[in-house]
């Protein structure tokens, strides 16, 4: 119930590129956010995600954040596809977020079955995106299972890792793991210390809950975010010097 009314309340605020006097903001939305272009890429990432809405692999799942509303411990691969993995306007979105910046070093909290995964990857073949996973067994899936070559899997929890990588500078980091307002504002401060001026940190599910939601609006008030979309999907900020501090809420 709460994302329903949520979303209603999205649609009621929301606006399209128009208005928009942001030079910054407006080719991203309408060269990124609306590009309309059928990527050849495309055909890999769903191709993906129908092996996986077909198989029906069991594994058991250990949960480290708030976990599934709806799957048992013990679940199929298809079932986690159908209900908890990303979906094909999310591939798209991830994959034509990847391509517009050209991310070289992306860092994703939630691996899951690596559907967001490769299609940060695909979105630059050059650029390196090394994921976490805090499930052992979703961990040896997606291992298993994903093909793009610069994709780096790490099997640990997010807060035992993050310290641990031997990366000073991030581009992207993808916020895809244990959806509570806690965890989500740890990681928030944990990383932000590896952005840079051009870096982009996108949040899934920030209308997942109240706690999700209350995380997003303190994170785009922090003085150094510059930029913050919601585009209800995800939360995206940027950490621009030259940009003034603006919010905005954009209907894709």
């Amino acid at each position: 119930m709460y994302q329903i009314i949520s979303y209603i309340k999205f649609l009621i605020k929301s606006k399209n590129h128009h208005g928009v006097h942001s030079p910054f903001v407006y080719n991203f939305i309408t060269k990124c956010l609306y590009d309309r272009s059928q990527h050849s890429d495309y055909y890999n990432l769903l191709k993906y995600r129908k092996q996986l809405l077909t198989s029906r692999e069991i594994v058991e799942i250990k949960d480290f954040g708030s976990g599934s509303k709806t799957l048992k411990s013990t679940r199929r691969i298809n079932q986690m596809a159908k209900i908890s993995s990303s979906s094909v306007k999310k591939i798209k979105l991830l994959y034509r977020i990847s391509r517009y910046f050209k991310f070289v070093q992306t860092l994703e909290l939630g691996t899951h079955l690596g559907l967001g995964t490769q299609a940060l990857a695909l979105g630059n073949p050059n650029g390196k995106v090394t994921s976490i996973e805090g499930c052992p067994n979703t961990f040896q899936f997606a291992k298993q299972h994903i093909t793009a070559s610069n994709i780096t899997l790490i099997n640990n929890e997010f807060s035992d890792a993050i310290p641990k990588l031997n990366l000073t500078k991030l581009d992207c980091v993808f916020f895809d793991g244990n959806h509570t307002k806690a965890a989500t504002l740890n990681y928030f401060n944990l990383l932000i210390s590896k952005a840079h001026n051009d870096s982009v940190f996108i949040f899934d599910d920030i209308y997942w809950s109240s706690g999700m939601t209350e995380a997003w609006n303190t994170i785009c008030k922090d003085p150094l975010v510059s930029v913050s979309i919601d585009i209800f999907h995800f939360g995206l900020v940027f950490f621009r010097k030259e940009q003034s501090k603006q919010h905005f809420v954009i209907r894709v």
